[in-house]
């Protein structure tokens, strides 16, 4: 049976009846009311029953006052309760969309794996919102919050709320008990089709996506909270591969997001300790059969001596928020090696798309280049379609303050982006390049053959450069050069090499045979 705990207030009304009834009894059983009489009767000369009237009035009074005060202190008691109940709901929900919080998911964890009893079994949706950062950093945080708080609504409209959790962020789980054999990746897609739907804020539109990774308990883990962090590892093999996917958790997963692990760790250290180095490909006129520029390459050798792809290392460093720190680092030793070429060649280098939404990365890269002392008009800078389409309006900023500064802007990757053609008359763009899977196939395929030509009298037409990549044929070589394209790029002209190779072969000899 539980223990009665007892408040103040209730403790103090006892003891006010425990006294009452204690005095009354005495007085009953001894006949105190007589003996009292007698004894006024025998002092009549002296006012004893006005006193005792007064101090009888005075006793009510007190007795009045008394009540009054157990009533205050217990009131007080009551919104002390109440805040302390208040406590533990900040405690255990977030507070702007008052959803259950990570701390009340670790309960319920711990509370589940104490009642196995039960064999319930659940699955897990981890979920992470698409494009959330951008609604932040162009409509601010208040746009931002109102997006969290609609989002929460929305899933709540689909699951029981005790059950959907705000981890943080824009990180979101569901924990469904399951009946029978459900479709999870339908109900996964649910998810995604009610938060795809279009937001408007102060008439502002804001679309977002959102991948969903999903997990079984007991099926894909022991215990709770570790099917919790599988699912979430889904979540993120789904958010690497694309927006709006629903992705069940599958043992690999794991063995992915370990080496991920590994691979952030290994290039923080790498990225402290300068390991990250450029190497340079050679950029060509194909007219004047000679070397105008090299393009800097990052290449990372690790300590067992293998080359890691930056297929592999930039993705990582783009998520972990290290991409700033890389290209700063790679672009100024690019800088500094580019300072012992001839004045006329070109150092060509890529930016990351995620870098095109910083407003301050104009100001940064003319700061490294007033740093190091390279003229503005020796410097390319290659941009995605892609990522100009992410932030169109600070792309644009950045963009137009570079060429203002005389810096080069390339448009990268042409053809396999969107909205090729409007991208052309909206940016000032110096070079085109043709991607390489264009090139790699045009001489078996008719229509990629005209697509080239197309992109070679565009070029001409606007007075822009057209460089083809992955020249690794002379017969492509060869067809390029017939149809009047500008530079090239390849394996065929040159590989990538460090500047030690750079310097004692290529620079000394410009002019190619």
């Amino acid at each position: 049976m539980p223990r009665i705990q007892l408040t103040r207030p209730q403790v103090e009304i006892l003891g006010w009846l425990a006294i009452f009834l204690l005095l009354f009894s005495l007085s009953w059983r001894f006949q105190w009311h007589g003996e009292l009489d007698e004894f006024i009767e025998r002092h009549h000369h002296y006012p004893l029953d006005h006193a005792l009237l007064a101090l009888n009035i005075s006793g009510f009074l007190g007795l009045i006052y008394s009540a009054l005060r157990i009533r205050d202190l217990s009131r007080e008691v009551d919104r002390r309760l109440q805040a302390e109940k208040h406590v533990d709901w900040i405690a255990c929900h977030d507070t702007l969309t008052e959803l259950p919080n990570r701390r009340f998911l670790e309960s319920m964890c711990a509370q589940a794996m104490t009642d196995k009893s039960a064999e319930e079994t659940y699955a897990v949706f981890s979920i992470d919102l698409d494009g959330f950062k951008k609604v932040n950093d162009l409509l601010g945080h208040d746009h931002g919050d109102a997006v969290l708080k609609t989002v929460a609504q929305r899933l709540s409209s689909l699951f029981s709320r005790e059950h959907v959790f705000r981890l943080g962020g824009d990180e979101f789980v569901v924990l469904v008990r399951r009946v029978g054999n459900p479709d999870l990746v339908a109900l996964g897609n649910r998810i995604v089709s009610a938060i795809g739907k279009p937001f408007t804020f102060n008439g502002v539109a804001v679309d977002l996506g959102a991948s969903v990774g999903v997990a079984l308990y007991p099926e894909n883990g022991d215990e709770l909270g570790q099917v919790i962090r599988h699912s979430d590892c889904a979540m993120y093999v789904a958010k690497k591969q694309g927006r709006n996917l629903v992705k069940p958790f599958v043992p690999s997963m794991q063995e992915e997001l370990a080496k991920r692990v590994r691979i952030e760790g290994d290039l923080r250290a790498a990225i402290r300790q300068g390991e990250i180095v450029p190497y340079y490909q050679p950029l060509v006129d194909l007219k004047a059969n000679k070397i105008i520029g090299f393009e800097a390459l990052a290449r990372w050798k690790s300590a067992s001596g293998d080359f890691i792809p930056p297929s592999e290392f930039i993705p990582v460093a783009e998520e972990a928020g290290l991409i700033v720190e890389l290209t700063d680092q790679l672009l100024r030793r690019a800088c500094t090696d580019a300072l012992s070429w001839p004045n006329e060649l070109v150092l060509s280098f890529n930016l990351s798309p995620i870098q095109l939404s910083d407003r301050l990365l104009g100001l940064r890269i003319l700061k490294i280049l007033g740093d190091v002392g390279l003229p503005a008009h020796r410097v390319e800078l290659e941009v995605t379609e892609s990522a100009i389409i992410q932030d169109a309006v600070t792309a644009r900023i950045v963009l137009d303050d570079l060429v203002n500064a005389g810096v080069r802007i390339a448009l990268d990757d042409f053809g396999t982006g969107y909205s090729s053609l409007s991208q052309l008359s909206n940016y000032r763009f110096d070079k085109i390049k043709i991607d390489r899977s264009f090139v790699a196939s045009f001489e078996t395929d008719d229509k990629q053959d005209i697509v080239i030509k197309a992109i070679i009298a565009l070029g001409a037409g606007l007075g822009v450069m057209i460089t083809a990549e992955g020249i690794e044929e002379q017969s492509q070589l060869q067809r390029l050069q017939d149809l009047g394209c500008d530079i090239g790029q390849g394996y065929l002209l040159g590989r990538p090499a460090p500047i030690e190779e750079i310097t004692a072969h290529q620079v000394d000899s410009m002019q190619r045979r």
